[in-house]
C-alpha cells in the first residue's frame, strides 16, 4: 500500500513510469475480474484500459480513503456494469476465457488445455441469476470480502451471503445433474 501511495503521488506529478508500474502491477488481476464478469474478452480489456485512462485523467483530484487496488477493482466492476447495460449483454464469460485473457496479457501465446469439467462449470455459471454470478465472481476472482461486495452493491451483507450461498447451491445442483441444463 505504501508503494501504491508513492506511485500515485508520482502519477499526480505527471510521471509516466508510475503509470506503467501501476498498470503492470494490477492489469492481470483486473483483467481476470473483468473477464469473469463479461462475455467478451475484448470488452474486458476495454474496461481495464478505460479504468487506467480515467485514473490518469483524474489523478490530480484523486484522494483515496482505502487501497488503490480496491479503488481500481470498484472502477472495473462499475465499468463492467456500464458496458453490460450499454451493450445489453448478459455478463458471463467462461472460466477458460478469463484465464486466457490474463495469460494473453503476460505475452504468452500458450493456450490453456480445457477439460470437460470446466465447460460444465461455465454452463452452470451462465445459468445463475446475474446477482448471484456477480457475487461469486467478485468473491472468488475479485478476492473481495462479503462486506466489501455489500458496500459495492448497496445491499446488506446478509443479502450478499444469501446470493453467494444460493448461487453455490444452484451450481452444485447443476453440476450434479439434478437440475436440467
Amino acid at each position: 500500500m505504501l508503494e501504491d501511495t508513492w506511485l500515485l503521488l508520482r502519477l499526480k506529478r505527471g510521471n509516466p513510469e508510475a503509470l506503467r508500474r501501476l498498470y503492470e502491477k494490477y492489469r492481470v488481476y483486473l483483467l481476470r475480474l473483468a473477464a469473469a464478469l463479461l462475455a467478451d474478452k475484448h470488452m474486458a480489456e476495454d474496461v481495464v484500459h478505460d479504468v487506467f485512462l480515467r485514473l490518469v485523467q483524474s489523478a490530480d483530484r484523486l484522494t483515496l480513503s482505502g487501497s488503490l487496488k480496491s479503488y481500481l477493482r470498484t472502477c472495473v466492476v462499475n465499468g463492467v456494469r456500464n458496458k453490460a447495460r450499454a451493450a445489453k449483454i448478459r455478463a458471463v464469460v467462461s472460466l477458460e476465457e478469463a484465464d486466457i485473457a490474463a495469460a494473453d496479457t503476460d505475452g504468452s501465446s500458450q493456450w490453456i488445455i480445457l477439460k470437460e469439467e470446466s465447460r460444465r462449470i461455465h454452463q452452470a455459471l451462465a445459468q445463475l441469476p446475474d446477482e448471484q454470478r456477480e457475487v461469486i465472481a467478485l468473491h472468488l476472482y475479485g478476492e473481495m470480502k462479503f462486506c466489501e461486495i455489500a458496500g459495492l452493491q448497496e445491499v446488506s451483507i446478509k443479502t450478499i451471503q444469501s446470493r453467494y450461498r444460493y448461487g453455490l447451491e444452484k451450481l452444485r445442483l447443476l453440476l450434479d445433474g439434478e437440475v436440467e441444463t
